[in-house]
């Protein structure tokens, strides 16, 4: 997606997400969806308010299908925050930025 989340694929997965020493929110979604497009600006906004303590990232569903299915991404968009390279908050659907903050903000101080 244009803007500035940087993208993740299946190749780079492993090192950008999993092995990363801060939390990362994954972006699961796809150039045909529009709640994709809605959730997007407010990831950039996240992304800037919380640049050094929570990396933000985008990953598309139908250009790296492997990824999707291992974490069986069946929605987007899907957001899912990984910690120490496990899943610790998954949020499906576009959500006001407050709600999502709300619901991703115990597993960043967890």
């Amino acid at each position: 997606m244009t803007g500035k989340l940087p993208d993740v694929t299946d190749a780079n997965f492993q090192t950008d997400v999993l092995e990363s020493e801060v939390p990362v929110l994954v972006d699961f979604w796809a150039p045909w969806c529009g709640p994709c497009r809605v959730v997007h600006p407010i990831l950039e906004e996240m992304l800037s308010e919380r640049d050094g303590e929570l990396r933000v990232v985008s990953l598309n569903v139908d250009d790296n299908q492997q990824t999707a299915a291992r974490y069986e991404v069946l929605s987007i968009p899907t957001l899912i925050l990984f910690r120490d390279g496990a899943e610790a908050k998954r949020v499906v659907g576009a959500l006001p930025k407050r709600r999502l903050e709300a619901e991703l903000e115990p597993a960043l101080v967890s």
